[in-house]
């Protein structure tokens, strides 16, 4: 199986780290998978890869054109170590990914939190964080159950 095909498997969890950071694990899998045409329904710099992007002073363009290259994911890493605009000190990057875990749904999200949760989970009254929501959608869309 292509490890790059988001038609057969979904990519890494928002919870995933690379280099301290949470969502970029995630975001590589999208956009490999967008440069191999085998994305699916996802999207790279979708606004949650968009909170990463921000967060490390990255541009959504440059970082894929660097992923094109086909580098594994330590040698992206480097590469984003070098060319962020943001640099933030580890504890920062920390910081940063423990909160994304625990980010729920504001007064503008929830409305759409709550119709993609009746989707993919209408029981599940445990998910409070868009990673859960992330990680149960995924699961289900890929033959679980809720």
């Amino acid at each position: 199986m292509n490890p790059n095909d988001l038609t057969q498997r979904p990519p890494r969890s928002a919870r995933a780290r690379l280099g301290g950071y949470a969502l970029l694990p995630r975001l590589l899998d999208k956009c490999r998978a967008e440069i191999a045409g085998t994305q699916g329904s996802f999207k790279y710099a979708c606004p949650n890869d968009q909170r990463l992007l921000s967060f490390a002073g990255l541009d959504a363009a440059e970082l894929k054109a660097e992923v094109a290259k086909g580098g594994g994911d330590g040698a992206i890493l480097d590469w984003i170590l070098a060319h962020r605009k943001n640099k933030h000190t580890q504890a920062e990057i920390d910081a940063w990914s423990e909160a994304n875990d625990k980010r729920g749904p504001d007064a503008e999200s929830q409305e759409f939190f709550d119709k993609y949760l009746a989707e993919a989970g209408p029981d599940r009254k445990d998910i409070r964080y868009w990673s859960d929501l992330l990680d149960l959608d995924d699961y289900v869309s890929y033959g679980g159950k809720a």
